[in-house]
């Protein structure tokens, strides 16, 4: 039996001392791995299992989501995902808008391609918004149900994607709807409730204008819907952007090792331009875009609930953040290259310089073999010994 110290000394006693304190969680920790038992045998300590993998920054707010989920309400519904996918660098809208594969239900909705209906494999349907940057965020559908959206339209759309992603990325949350609640962000859960008016009304929102009679979710929630999936949209393409950064720094990393074990870069000029190259491209989709990850989009600006939502969402997913955070990678490795390239000019400019005084040494020896006699004579004002010999020799004769 395990006999602790407060059983001894109490309470106050124990408090009173900070090293006691301590002893008593050692105890504890002692006490809970000798009791555990594994495959039936006490005091063998049982594994720990590992921490599952969090898909997003919003799972670590995961437990403010706990209440809604834990007490269900007549008026809520069920508990339904919230799946993004990347599959691009762009989209071509136009290209996608021409293409047989799109449903004919969609429309423009500001600045994305709406599809308020897409059948899934369990008789229900659910909504899609696609968006330029690459990505498109399926409200009722799961991962199965939005990849063969991918396959079945957007790959079927000649065209449509710019630089394809060789790894599609993803994000998944899910959504409850509740009319006796307000719309809001809660952990990683999205509420659909009630929504102040809004300054724009959906009518206008579509130059077609939209169907809402066909959507499978409530019209009256359907700009909040728009300003979450806009913010989901971002942060999958950012985290695309993010994972194509990682792969080029993996590849840069050999060259400070190669220059503290040879002294030399390890990569000629052209490589060297070409990798400066796609840094300037990653520059350039994340701050030069139309969607930069940084700004709020202007429809926003006279829309300030849904600006609300989309703010909400950008922030839970640290999307300025993890912005500066590439912005940060991409000035390193600019430096660093920068450094390289001054080597190699560096080094070229040694070479020719040795190139020139090499044919220097040969213009001055062939000046000699050509000019050498002339030159002797010219500073010692008689002619070369070898020469005169041979002339007065002529003489004799």
């Amino acid at each position: 039996m395990l006999h602790l110290p407060w059983q001894r000394n109490g309470v106050a006693q124990l408090l009173s001392r900070p090293s006691s304190l301590t002893h008593v969680l050692r105890s504890l920790s002692t006490s809970r791995i000798t009791t555990n038992t594994t495959a039936g045998q006490p005091g063998v300590e049982e594994p720990s299992k590992p921490k599952p993998k969090a898909t997003t920054p919003l799972r670590r707010s995961a437990s403010a989501s706990l209440v809604i989920r834990s007490n269900p309400t007549p008026t809520r519904g069920d508990i339904q995902p919230v799946f993004t996918l990347a599959t691009a660098e762009r989209f071509l809208f136009s290209r996608l808008c021409a293409s047989p594969a799109l449903p004919s239900s969609a429309r423009i909705l500001k600045e994305s391609l709406y599809i308020p209906s897409w059948p899934t494999t369990h008789q229900n349907s659910g909504e899609i918004f696609i968006f330029s940057n690459g990505s498109f965020v399926c409200w009722g559908l799961g991962e199965a149900e939005a990849r063969r959206f991918a396959s079945d339209v957007i790959e079927m759309s000649t065209g449509a994607q710019i630089a394809p992603l060789r790894d599609h990325e993803t994000e998944e949350l899910e959504f409850v709807t509740d009319p006796s609640e307000e719309t809001r962000l809660q952990g990683d859960l999205i509420i659909l409730g009630r929504t102040p008016p809004s300054n724009t009304k959906i009518e206008d929102s579509s130059p077609a204008g939209l169907d809402t009679n066909s959507a499978s979710l409530a019209p009256s929630t359907l700009l909040a819907r728009y300003a979450f999936s806009q913010a989901l949209s971002r942060s999958t393409a950012l985290s695309a952007l993010e994972v194509s950064l990682d792969d080029y720094l993996s590849s840069m990393a050999i060259l400070p090792l190669s220059l503290e074990q040879t002294g030399k870069p390890g990569m000629g000029r052209k490589a060297l331009i070409k990798k400066l190259g796609q840094l300037m491209k990653f520059r350039q989709g994340i701050n030069l875009n139309r969607e930069n990850y940084l700004e709020t989009p202007d429809f926003y600006w006279a829309e300030p609930v849904l600006e609300g939502y989309f703010n909400s969402m950008s922030d839970a997913l640290e999307i300025k953040a993890r912005t500066t955070s590439v912005n940060d990678k991409i000035t390193y490795a600019t430096e660093a290259q920068s450094v390289l390239r001054q080597l190699l000019t560096e080094s070229s400019s040694h070479r020719m310089e040795l190139i020139i005084i090499a044919l220097i040494a040969v213009e001055v020896v062939v000046a000699l073999i050509r000019d050498g006699p002339e030159l002797w004579e010219m500073a010692f004002g008689h002619k070369n010994p070898e020469e005169s010999t041979r002339t007065s020799d002529a003489l004799l004769e």
